[in-house]
């Protein structure tokens, strides 16, 4: 076996490493615990950046930090391992302000980790085209499933938009749906081919067919009906989705929202702009739609390196 050369650190990362150690240890006799963790933390933060082609600590910028830290986040770090990293680089950084080795501290605004949001899982494309695809019955059960599974992918709708969809908000002629969100919000979304096909497929041949299973009481206006001829419930929803995501093989844990999260993600990555994915999604507010943007950064580096002239 070939044994790793140890990693090694540009000279100014490791000057500065080292005088930063000596102040905690001798100037403010910082415990020695305290100062392995730091001196741990700041070796990987340093070694990081060196792989990312930065070489000293004045060249290091707020944004290196904070996709540093959210990469330890992403990566299942506990919040307190992570905020006391930022503790570290926060102290590092002070104290390098403080000895004039650089002119601008990019730990300064750095954010507390209770505040940070966990970026939602998303299906891959072939994962969400197999659940999608895996449904192709032409039973009534089977054309609904199908339709509500095209629809959950294609618009990106909440739980609640999609199972309070009536007829009436169905315009086959613009292919558009009507959809009513938060706070009774209302917003059109597109409707591509493949939704509208199993859609029209549902309504025209297996909705009726549903609907001649109810025993009593007027007829429900909404689209999607459940065996007996009733609106659709969330529990309802809930077991369809599972029951057709372990046919399809992709496990337990897909759930409503996380076909809502697939399709912002495929969105962004087939090039569409954060504007119109909060207008498709109806979030009221663009921070909202922003955590969508840290999804899948090792695709996000391949799109670099393939489009980027210095990529």
């Amino acid at each position: 076996m070939i044994e790793e050369k140890p990693r090694t650190m540009p000279r100014p990362m490791a000057q500065a490493l080292e005088e930063f150690i000596f102040h905690l240890s001798l100037v403010r006799a910082v415990s020695e615990r305290t100062v392995s963790a730091y001196a741990s933390d700041l070796r990987a933060l340093l070694h990081h950046l060196a792989d990312r082609g930065i070489a000293g600590p004045a060249t290091v910028g707020a944004a290196d930090l904070r996709e540093y830290l959210t990469r330890l986040h992403e990566g299942g770090r506990r919040p307190a391992t992570v905020a006391r990293a930022r503790s570290a680089f926060r102290s590092f950084f002070t104290f390098l302000l403080e000895e004039g080795i650089i002119v601008e501290d990019p730990a300064a605004d750095l954010p507390a980790p209770k505040g940070w949001r966990r970026v939602p899982r998303a299906l891959t494309e072939e994962e969400a085209k197999r659940l999608v695809e895996s449904v192709c019955g032409t039973g009534p059960l089977d054309l609904r499933d199908r339709a509500l599974l095209e629809l959950a992918y294609g618009t990106g709708a909440r739980v609640s938009e999609l199972l309070g969809l009536c007829l009436d908000d169905c315009s086959w002629t613009d292919g558009l749906l009507r959809l009513v969100g938060k706070g009774a919000r209302v917003r059109f979304v597109p409707l591509g081919k493949p939704a509208m096909e199993a859609l029209r497929a549902y309504t025209e041949s297996s909705r009726p067919r549903l609907l001649a299973n109810r025993r009593a009481g007027a007829e429900p206006p909404q689209v999607l009906l459940n065996a007996r001829g009733g609106a659709l419930s969330r529990m309802g929803y809930w077991k369809i989705l599972r029951k057709r995501a372990m046919e399809a093989g992709l496990g337990e844990q897909v759930h409503p929202h996380l076909l809502r999260h697939t399709y912002a993600t495929h969105l962004l990555r087939g090039g569409a702009s954060l504007r119109v994915v909060q207008e498709l999604l109806g979030h009221a507010r663009l921070a909202t739609t922003q955590i969508y943007t840290s999804v899948d950064e090792p695709y996000l580096q391949g799109m670099h390196r393939r489009y980027h002239p210095r990529g």
